[in-house]
Parts: C-alpha cells; sequence; structure tokens
C-alpha cells in the first residue's frame, strides 16, 4: 500500500483530530492531556511550521507537526511530534512521516531535529528513530506520566539534517 504525504487541508482536521486524540488518550506518548476539538485543532495544526498528513487508500492514516524546538541561537533545532492511527500502525506509515519531516525540516532551515521525551518503552518508535540515524541522548529517569500514574524514563533523541 502507498502512502503519500502531503500538507494537511481542512476537510482533514476531523481525521487529524481523531487520530491526535487516540495518542492522548492512550496515555504512553504525548505528553499532552487535552483531547482536541475540531476549533482547537484547526487552531493547533495550523500553528505549527508544517502540519502534514499520510493518506493511504483515500483515508488519513496518520500525521505529524513540525515546529521549532527552542528559539533565537537555538532556532535551528526543530521538534516533531508523529501519529499514526491505531488501526493502521505497522505498516511502516510512521516512517514514511519522519522522513518527510526531515525532508521538510531541512527546507525550512532546521539543521537539527529533536525528540525531547520518547518514553523508553516505546520501543517501536525507538527502533525507528534509530534505523534512521537518531542518537539517543541518555535516559532522564521517571520523566513521562503515563496514564495509569506511573513514571517511565524519557529518552531524548536527536538527529543532524
Amino acid at each position: 500500500m502507498a502512502v503519500m504525504i502531503r500538507g494537511f487541508s481542512e476537510e482533514d482536521l476531523g481525521a487529524m483530530v481523531s487520530i491526535w486524540n487516540e495518542v492522548v488518550e492512550e496515555g504512553i506518548a504525548f505528553p499532552q492531556e487535552e483531547t482536541l476539538s475540531l476549533s482547537s485543532g484547526r487552531t493547533f495544526f495550523s500553528s505549527q511550521t508544517r502540519s502534514a498528513v499520510a493518506v493511504m487508500d483515500g483515508m488519513i492514516a496518520g500525521l505529524y507537526i513540525l515546529h521549532p524546538n527552542n528559539v533565537g541561537r537555538c532556532g535551528h533545532i526543530c521538534n516533531c511530534s508523529f501519529a499514526v492511527s491505531e488501526t493502521l500502525r505497522g505498516l511502516h506509515i510512521g516512517e514514511s512521516l519522519v522522513l518527510d519531516a526531515m525532508e521538510s525540516a531541512r527546507k525550512e532551515g532546521f539543521r537539527i531535529m529533536q525528540f525531547n521525551a520518547v518514553v523508553r518503552t516505546n520501543v517501536h518508535a525507538r527502533h525507528l528513530y534509530e534505523r534512521l540515524g537518531f542518537t539517543p541522548l541518555g535516559m532522564i529517569p521517571g520523566g513521562f506520566r503515563m496514564r495509569d500514574g506511573h513514571y517511565e524514563d524519557i529518552v531524548p533523541y536527536y538527529s543532524i539534517l
């Protein structure tokens, strides 16, 4: 199945909000605790440097957001978040999203991509990032509060673009 990545449009917002909220509600990957509504999703996705969707068989299968990780002298470092529909995970959609985000970041003038808080137990994401050349920066003990209230370690990652 071919995956096409493109910038989001108004018609994509319902699916994007739904996929984003799946990850937020799982409570094991994104730091956000509040879900998005259609209105707040429109504002959120429109405020990013780039918000893009993965389209597979005519449906939105996943998305990413790209934005600066910092300002000023560190403004050349970007950050991304990725979300794939729960029913479509394991089909390499995430890989397509990450590769597109890296290319988009280069085009936007970013020199480094950094992920601040990859949960240590998110082995699928960690394997993908490492396979694509991202370097782990160590471990922050108990840096992420899981949905059930216990704390997991987080591993920041970076890649020079």
